[in-house]
């Protein structure tokens, strides 16, 4: 699709969030099957109910500027679901298991991070202060993932060094 003007690549970038958002929330229930930790499992879960809410926002989103989104590729969320799988395949320890799941889970939030301040910034430079409101909203639910992914993995390395620390 050929873009003419700064309002199509918005609507183009914030159509490639929709449906990052829409295959994340699927992306993350499938990590939390990987991870094999009711913790990680249950924080995962938690991750896909609010990238379900985020879809949401992004179709509000839509609304609120009168428009649909267009359609996107999503070779890059498959092509990275893919490798984790075959990644994690080769992996056999329990913690090293663990610490792989919340890093590519984190990684799947930085992308999409790293999106939602694009979109946040051009809702505000193209005078739609109620679409970046709605894309800080999911931006903030990113970064409070993050926050939370470095807790987990501070948590698992700080466990298996008082493992060791006990068995030495």
């Amino acid at each position: 699709m050929p873009v003419k003007n700064p309002r199509e690549i918005f609507i183009v970038v914030l159509s490639h969030a929709r449906h990052g958002s829409e295959r994340s929330t699927a992306v993350y229930k499938e990590l939390s099957e990987m991870a094999q930790n009711p913790e990680i499992q249950q924080a995962l879960q938690a991750r896909a109910f609010v990238s379900q809410q985020n879809l949401e926002r992004i179709d509000e989103a839509f609304k609120l500027i009168g428009e649909k989104p267009v359609n996107t590729s999503s070779r890059l969320l498959d092509t990275f679901v893919e490798e984790c799988r075959k990644e994690l395949a080769e992996i056999q320890s329990p913690e090293a298991r663990r610490l792989f799941v919340v890093a590519r889970a984190n990684q799947l939030s930085h992308l999409r991070t790293a999106e939602l301040e694009a979109l946040t910034a051009a809702a505000d430079v193209s005078g739609h202060y109620g679409v970046g409101v709605l894309m800080e909203s999911c931006l903030a639910d990113h970064l409070a993932f993050a926050e939370r992914a470095k807790r987990v993995v501070h948590h698992i390395v700080e466990s298996k060094v008082a493992a060791a620390k006990a068995a030495g």
